[in-house]
């Protein structure tokens, strides 16, 4: 570890991120009761324009957010959409017609120069634009024709937790209100959020038995497959460790030739039409003497060689995700902290990234 190193970090590594990963069931509870009516409004406005079409454009962490929020589109509400590749504007300088398109652009800080520069461009070009970031006065707020704020509060580690389940939480509303829902599945999450969380200790086992691994895939589909992609985006960022992420029908097409008895399988398994969808893989994957964690229900989780049961029995399938990743963010700290590293403080990454 660096000299320069802060001492608290030396001293309690991963302190940062662990606190920040215990506050997620106050986030969610702070959007749900404070940022929910302003999420609504923002609904109704967007709603009104009646788009055609959905773009969201985001980097990193909240790209996974930005699929997430596809699926929820795409399924809840029929709207076909799309995932920018802001290079097409900011290095092509290509300018698509955009009229009556909306351009949703998430981001934790808000400050990444392609995004601001490529929102900018769609705002200039005919789209609806709305940023959801955790900085309402952030640049990229600020060329935006509307913005929701996630409420997450400060987040030093560079690895994003709370922030994430906040997006997720944010674009769910945006999307029940666009389709004039009442949202009122999520005020259970708070409370489920802190009974999975308090349950670290399955997940230190966890990190125990893959402390040495070389390699993971993650794999899942249908609204799990975000979780599986930030899955993967965490552990690489935090322990180093390859971590390949695969949708499950993607498996099944090659990779899953390299699958063996010895690189660990997480499968995350939704309660719902996603996990039935991935069970002729989870049965392949069987066949082949995989490794195999579930983190799904317990049906599920009872099947395989190790897992962590979800308590997603009563919550539906578009929400399971926000629940999906707690133990996730836990194995990856874990599994950092028992390989001698820092989950604070990943090496060669800064909290803003600044792509341009």
């Amino acid at each position: 570890m660096s000299a320069a190193m802060p001492s608290e970090h030396r001293e309690h590594p991963g302190r940062i991120m662990s606190g920040e990963m215990a506050q997620q069931p106050a986030v969610l509870r702070r959007i749900i009761e404070e940022g929910a009516p302003r999420i609504r409004e923002v609904a109704d406005a967007i709603a009104a324009r009646r788009p055609r079409f959905v773009l969201l454009t985001a980097r990193g962490t909240s790209d996974n957010a930005a699929l997430y929020g596809k699926y929820l589109l795409e399924i809840r509400l029929g709207l076909p959409c799309g995932l920018t590749s802001m290079s097409t504007t900011t290095a092509y300088g290509a300018r698509p017609d955009l009229t009556d398109v909306l351009v949703i652009a998430v981001s934790q800080s808000g400050g990444s120069p392609d995004l601001v520069a490529s929102t900018k461009a769609a705002r200039q070009a005919g789209a609806v634009t709305l940023a959801v970031t955790n900085n309402q006065d952030s640049p990229l707020a600020a060329v935006s024709e509307f913005h929701i704020d996630i409420l997450a509060g400060p987040e030093k580690a560079l690895p994003a937790t709370k922030t994430y389940t906040a997006s997720l939480l944010a674009l769910y509303l945006f999307v029940e209100g666009l389709r004039e829902g009442d949202g009122f599945a999520a005020k259970m999450l708070p409370e489920l959020a802190a009974r999975t969380l308090d349950r670290r200790d399955e997940v230190r086992r966890l990190a125990a038995r893959y402390r040495f691994a070389e390699r993971m895939v993650i794999t899942s589909r249908g609204y799990g497959y975000p979780t599986a992609k930030e899955a993967a985006l965490k552990l690489m960022e935090t322990s180093y460790i390859p971590a390949l992420a695969y949708s499950g029908a993607d498996l099944m097409h090659g990779p899953l030739a390299m699958v063996d008895n010895i690189s660990p399988v997480i499968a995350v398994v939704p309660d719902g039409k996603g996990g039935e969808a991935l069970q002729p893989v989870l049965d392949r994957l069987r066949g082949r003497g995989a490794d195999l964690v579930v983190v799904g229900p317990a049906r599920q989780v009872e099947a395989a060689s190790e897992g962590f049961v979800l308590p997603t029995e009563s919550v539906p399938e578009e929400l399971q995700p926000i629940l999906e990743i707690l133990p996730m963010q836990l194995l990856a700290h874990e599994v950092t902290i028992a390989r001698g590293h820092d989950p604070d403080a990943p090496r060669a990454l800064a909290k803003v990234t600044e792509t341009h």
